[in-house]
């Protein structure tokens, strides 16, 4: 994973602080095991969590909240008081994705009763949580997320688009197998500013797919600049379309967080 510096630093200090739990419960303290990762889709939010459980060796599970949200009255609370008490019995990493679908604020004008009760319901949950399971909730709306929440995480990440260096250290590493020109990495940087981490792998592996099917060990510059131009119109109609309120099923282009 490419991370800014101050992403990387709050993530390693909660590894290190996980991997050292017995010794700060031994001085009355508890590490850090509430996250919210809040920004852009692509920017490597799902990766975080998965790299998380991987180097502190713990499943990794997935809670759809989608899933767990319904019409009738306390059953989604009591779905998710049964996810609570996983959390309780079996350690591992739980991640809530698309938070802001429970986490809204309450009062908004289109707010629902039976979300209120489940805002209020994971509130309490989740304050009465002292398991040795990692909670990470990410979203793309921070901006909507009721104020409450906030202070009921350890720790709040925040994730933005890449820079030109990191865009070209990415680029470096997807194409490492082909040869390309020294001046390539700046000029495709520059053209891929604005997108994701996300998008540019994918504009990447266009880039490679072209060259394996022409029998090509190389990349030109111009191959690569035009699969990411490609990309950031694609993702320019997608927001575009989101903003409009149609509909955006493009084969292969969902978000990736």
């Amino acid at each position: 994973m490419i991370l800014e510096d101050a992403v990387a630093e709050k993530l390693h200090r909660t590894v290190k602080e996980q991997r050292l739990y017995s010794r700060l419960q031994e001085h009355g303290l508890s590490p850090r095991r509430k996250l919210l990762l809040v920004g852009p889709p692509g920017t490597g939010k799902t990766m975080t969590a998965a790299v998380l459980a991987a180097e502190l060796g713990i499943p990794l599970f997935l809670v759809r909240l989608d899933t767990l949200i319904t019409k009738f009255m306390g059953e989604t609370a009591a779905k998710l008081r049964q996810v609570f008490d996983a959390v309780g019995s079996v350690r591992g990493i739980y991640f809530f994705d698309e938070f802001d679908a429970i986490g809204s604020q309450r009062g908004l004008a289109n707010d629902v009763g039976e979300i209120r009760r489940v805002l209020n319901s994971f509130l309490q949950m989740i304050e009465q949580d002292h398991s040795n399971s990692v909670i990470i909730a990410a979203t793309n709306h921070p901006e909507i997320l009721d104020y409450a929440l906030f202070r009921r995480f350890d720790d709040v990440v925040e994730y933005g688009l890449p820079d030109q260096g990191r865009i070209a250290t990415m680029l470096k590493g997807r194409l490492a197998g082909f040869r390309t020109s020294k001046s390539t990495w700046k000029r495709a940087a520059e053209h891929a500013l604005g997108l994701s981490y996300a998008d540019i792998a994918r504009a990447a592996d266009e880039a490679i797919k072209n060259a394996v099917i022409h029998e090509q060990s190389s990349i030109t510059e111009a191959d690569l600049i035009q699969t990411l131009v490609e990309r950031k119109q694609m993702s320019a109609r997608l927001a575009g379309n989101k903003e409009n309120g149609r509909p955006t099923n493009h084969a292969g282009s969902g978000p990736t967080r």
